[in-house]
């Protein structure tokens, strides 16, 4: 049976993850957000707490930090910061209907989304966000903390550097290397 998992951040992206965590086989223990939303209701599960409470749940659950990253991973940082100080565990989500190369590597805390494709020998950083139907072709190697919006082609062989986002329906060509902390808008065509 898997450990529970206590998402963090309760938004837009917070409902994406759900299902994704759902999909796999996780359950959801409840969410933890800003101190005005505690007691509210985000689908089926409840703000119980805020980031202050981490510490209590590191024994009972694994952490999916749940807030998306437009432009800056700056939030997404200091979640994993917190967590990690407590001495608690980030889960790796990957969907029910993604497709992940027995090849590839996954790294803690990354959540591949609904119809994502990731294939052999790609190797996806710490703490990413894998938006639905992305294509991460082989031997792609994308840093930590990096956010790959919907429906992005990254060809293989690419490297993505850490803190890097990727805007939706972007295609990334073969073999071309993306600077740490780039903002690559969506739609965009990246040749070199």
């Amino acid at each position: 049976m898997k450990t529970p998992l206590l998402l963090v951040g309760g938004g837009g992206h917070c409902k994406s993850v759900m299902e994704a965590a759902e999909s796999a086989g996780y359950t959801i223990l409840g969410i933890l957000d800003k101190p005005e939303e505690v007691g509210k209701q985000v689908l089926a599960y409840k703000v119980i707490g805020t980031d202050d409470d981490i510490p209590q749940y590191v024994d009972k659950v694994e952490f999916v930090i749940t807030v998306g990253q437009i432009k800056s991973c700056e939030i997404r940082h200091k979640i994993a910061e917190r967590i990690e100080k407590a001495g608690g565990r980030l889960a790796t989500i990957i969907a029910s209907d993604s497709t992940v190369s027995k090849y590839a590597t996954i790294g803690e805390g990354t959540v591949v989304l609904h119809k994502c494709v990731v294939n052999a020998d790609a190797i996806i950083g710490k703490n990413c966000i894998i938006n639905t139907m992305a294509n991460i072709e082989h031997e792609v190697e994308i840093g930590d903390f990096c956010h790959i919006s919907t429906g992005t082609m990254v060809n293989g062989m690419t490297k993505v550097g850490h803190d890097t986002f990727i805007g939706s329906g972007s295609v990334l060509y073969n073999c071309i290397e993306v600077p740490s902390n780039s903002i690559i808008p969506a739609g965009t065509i990246l040749r070199k």
